[in-house]
This record gives structure tokens, sequence and C-alpha cells, in this order.
């Protein structure tokens, strides 16, 4: 990387690139490291997770060129906070239960107080994708104990929300469309489920029956009327159902 932007004879676009020009790769990377595991291609996985310690290495660069920092300072710094975390492990704490994910979230907080939190919900980083931040700043609010008892609370509330979404006029239902997708990622986090995940899976499962639609009409599926979509939808949902039993 250090020849890739040398000043005199590295690669142009190399050169010209900054944190925030890059940035962008880095989130792209970290999803196809993800993807290559969904689909439990090693051998891809290989190939990604090399392509995002890339990524690592360019940040470090840039950082190094400012004299902020080097790679071996990345390394560094998150085999410090890893020893820090595993007090039970590098040190001599006692911590009942082993690493429990309480234990830890005890762990960060404790870090984020350091550095001169004034909120529970600090550190929850705004770049993340808006249902798993969405998420996460819950479950913050949850262990200062702002939550409901069970699932019956956040489901009245998507319900209402449901209401003043259909309600809503043209000014407000933007905001009514934001405020019904976080109650519905409270219901689903109130049931234990990861809403990312959860999400995921439904956008995979609808594109499995799409494509099996599609495959079904022989290439006039948009020729067909809704009923006739509708009718091909069932067939898939029933075939699906069957290969299951």
């Amino acid at each position: 990387m250090a020849t890739l932007r040398d000043p005199e004879d590295g690669c142009s676009w190399d050169k010209a690139q900054t944190f925030e020009t890059i940035a962008p790769y880095t989130i792209e990377e970290a999803y196809e490291v993800s993807d290559a595991i969904a689909r439990k291609d090693l051998a891809d996985l290989r190939d990604e997770l090399g392509d995002l310690l890339l990524q690592v290495v360019f940040h470090a660069r840039i950082a190094e060129e400012a004299g902020a920092f080097a790679f071996d300072d990345v390394a560094a710094a998150i085999s410090d906070k890893m020893e820090r975390r595993h007090p039970h492990i590098f040190g001599t704490a006692e911590m009942a239960g082993g690493m429990t994910e309480a234990n830890w979230e005890a762990l960060k907080a404790a870090e984020r107080d350091t550095k001169g939190a004034t909120s529970a919900l600090d550190g929850v980083a705004l770049a993340l994708p808006a249902l798993m931040r969405a998420e996460k700043l819950q479950k913050r609010a949850a262990r200062a104990g702002f939550d409901w008892p069970d699932p019956d609370g956040p489901a009245a509330k998507v319900a209402e929300e449901m209401e003043e979404l259909a309600s809503a006029d043209a000014a407000m239902i933007a905001e009514e469309a934001g405020d019904f997708l976080f109650s519905a990622v409270n219901l689903v986090r109130a049931y234990g489920i990861d809403a990312e995940q959860g999400l995921r899976a439904a956008n995979a499962k609808f594109e499995r029956r799409y494509r099996a639609m599609e495959a079904m009409a022989d290439g006039a599926f948009e020729t067909l009327s809704l009923e006739a979509q509708e009718a091909l939808w069932q067939k898939v949902k029933a075939a699906e159902k069957a290969s299951l039993s």
C-alpha cells in the first residue's frame, strides 16, 4: 500500500483516496465476507477476508501518512482491548458465569465511562444500517430499564403506529413510517429475534419464491394478471411446504 500511494511512482487512484472515499468500500467488503459465510463458501471467504484486510491496511496507511497511527498501532490497540475485555483470561479477575452477554456489555460500558460517556446511547455508531442501529439503541435503553416486560407492549405500539401511518398526511407520512419500522424492530426484539438476521432471511425467502414463480411462468410472469401471479405465489409456497414435510 505504501508503494501504491507513493507520491512519485504510486497509482493515481490509490493516491487520491481518503478515509471518506474508502469507507463505502470497507462496508461493502464486510458485507461480502458475511455473504461468503452465509453461502458456506470457504474459498470465497478466504478471498473476501483478504479484501477486508486490505481495507484495514488502506486506512492505516492513510493515517500513517498523516502522522496519526500505523498498522502496528491498530493491531496493538485491538490486542489491548481484547485483554482488557477478558480479565478472567488474561488477568486475575473473577467472572461469574464466564463471558456472558451481560458481562461483555458491562465491560464495554465501563470503557465508555472512562472515555467520558454521558448517555447510555453513546457509542452506537451513526453509520450502522438503520435496522441494526434501531435494535442497538433499544437494547441500550432496555439495559437501563426502559423496556416493556413482555411482547404485549411493543405489539400494541406496532398497532398504534400502523394507525398513525394510515392517517398521516403528506408532511408526516415519512416520519410515521419510520416510527412504525422502529416499533416493529422493538416487537421482534421482544421475541428474542435479531431484526437484521430476520429480515435477511425474509429477503432470501422472497427472492427464492419470486424466482420460482418466474420459472413457472416460463418468461411470461410480467404479462400475467395480479390474480394469476398470486396463484403462482401460493403454488410456490405449497411446494415448499410439501418439500419440508
